[in-house]
């Protein structure tokens, strides 16, 4: 994990690694199942859990969708006491290196609370897929403010331009895809069933 413009945030991604080793023996589950799961492979998993390696969108996404957890309260249980108020500033970032995108947790996270805000960007021709979504049936609103963004859910593509929102509950794949020329920048408003 990365917030942009600065380094590493260490103790981040520490408590990331610690949560993700935390959630897996609470199921009393081994590296192998886990592997098994979530379709990553042991090593990596080892590595996840051990901070050597930052997850990617597509992987945390796995992982999400095994413990049955949005990612933005996966980052809430990383984090110590959610504040009521983040400035802007101050609100988490997280990059995936692997795709360039850029997620900011725009809502100030509470555990009790069923729905969150966040902004997503990605670069022309850039795209991230998730196989499983992390709690079926969530609901997602797509607003895109700048640029258009290709949304795939339950197989049809969905483009969706500036000012435009799209609504849908979410069941198995999805995948989002800046086409460019430019790229795009929306809020996503997730909703948990």
């Amino acid at each position: 994990m990365r917030e942009a413009g600065r380094g590493a945030a260490p103790s981040v991604e520490a408590g990331l690694a610690a949560r993700l080793g935390e959630l897996r023996v609470e199921r009393g589950w081994s590296l192998d199942e886990l592997a098994r799961r979530s379709g990553l492979s042991r090593s990596t998993l080892s590595r996840l859990e051990r901070g050597e390696l930052s997850p990617t969108a597509a992987q945390l996404g796995r992982l999400c969708s095994v413990h049955e957890r949005t990612m933005s309260r996966l980052l809430l249980e990383v984090e110590a006491q959610p504040p009521q108020f983040v400035p802007a500033g101050q609100q988490t970032v997280w990059r995936d290196e692997a795709t360039g995108f850029v997620r900011r947790s725009v809502s100030p996270p509470h555990a009790g609370l069923r729905a969150e805000v966040v902004e997503g960007v990605l670069g022309p021709g850039a795209a991230i897929a998730y196989e499983d979504p992390p709690v079926p049936g969530l609901e997602q609103h797509i607003w895109v403010l700048e640029g258009t963004l290709e949304v795939t859910v339950d197989d049809t593509v969905h483009p969706v331009g500036p000012g435009d929102c799209l609504r849908f509950r979410l069941r198995g794949p999805s995948r989002f895809h800046c086409p460019g020329p430019e790229r795009v920048r929306y809020a996503l408003m997730i909703v948990a069933p």
